[in-house]
């Protein structure tokens, strides 16, 4: 167990051993086992009583938060890149020489536009958001999790993580059968027609996946915070039958002085 003093000069970590000699490190020690280590200004989080700290809680979702932030930030710099590269690259034959429905051309840049917007939103939420997370989280000090704006912003990170994995994969996919219709119906219908069959079995499968994996989310969540509530019932009825002894044994001392 791990036993963090309240000083503030460096961030060294000595080391007790049985013996009672002292070992000196620079960062960290591998054997938090068989050594206390002692170090400044941080909370005890590898011992039991740290773990169930509000501050350490925060700094969970504060590790969640600059992780979802990470994801969402390189998913829509990559998705909106290829939608760009494939608005610019792609192919169209003048109205007079094409038979592309007018329809599917209007389709195709709402698609497009849609795309690189959602994404761009959720980017400039993790561009904004993740240094401000990033500069909490790289001191490595519990103590300092207040500081980040992880707790107030939380609805923005959901607003950008929920954009760059859900709604801008569809539209993603949505995008690819859309410019396989304009970009091969003028040499075959078939082929343009085929991408949307295929389209289609895969659109289920990634709308069931998210479905699923959303709900099993919320279940783990609800059943971690049932089992939350039930410790701290079962520490409430520890503290009350402690209180209930000591009243006890108050009232048993004054009876004894009474008889005295």
């Amino acid at each position: 167990m791990s036993v963090w003093s309240a000083s503030t000069v460096g961030n060294n970590c000595h080391c007790i051993n049985s013996g009672g000699r002292y070992n000196q490190h620079n960062n960290w020690c591998p054997k938090l086992s068989k050594h206390k280590c002692l170090m400044s200004g941080e909370t005890p989080i590898q011992s039991a009583e740290g773990l169930h700290t509000p501050a350490y809680l925060s700094w969970r979702k504060l590790q969640l938060s600059r992780a979802k932030l990470k994801a969402s930030s390189k998913t829509s710099a990559l998705l909106s890149g290829f939608a760009m590269v494939a608005m610019v690259e792609v192919q169209l034959n003048p109205p007079n020489a094409t038979a592309v429905p007018t329809e599917m051309l209007v389709a195709f840049t709402v698609c497009t536009t849609l795309l690189v917007a959602v994404h761009m939103l959720a980017l400039m939420i993790s561009t904004c958001i993740l240094p401000n997370i990033e500069a909490v989280g790289n001191l490595h000090s519990i103590s300092l999790v207040h500081e980040s704006p992880h707790e107030r912003l939380h609805w923005y990170i959901e607003i950008a993580w929920a954009f760059s994995t859900l709604l801008g994969l569809i539209l993603f996919l949505i995008e690819i059968a859309i410019l396989c219709w304009v970009k091969f119906y003028d040499l075959s219908a078939t082929a343009a027609w085929s991408a949307c069959v295929v389209l289609i079995p895969v659109m289920i499968v990634f709308l069931a996946f998210a479905i699923h994996f959303y709900m099993s989310l919320a279940t783990h969540k609800y059943e971690v915070t049932v089992t939350g509530i039930k410790e701290l019932e079962l520490l409430k009825e520890q503290i009350e039958m402690g209180d209930q002894d000591s009243r006890m044994n108050n009232l048993t001392l004054l009876d004894q002085s009474r008889i005295v």
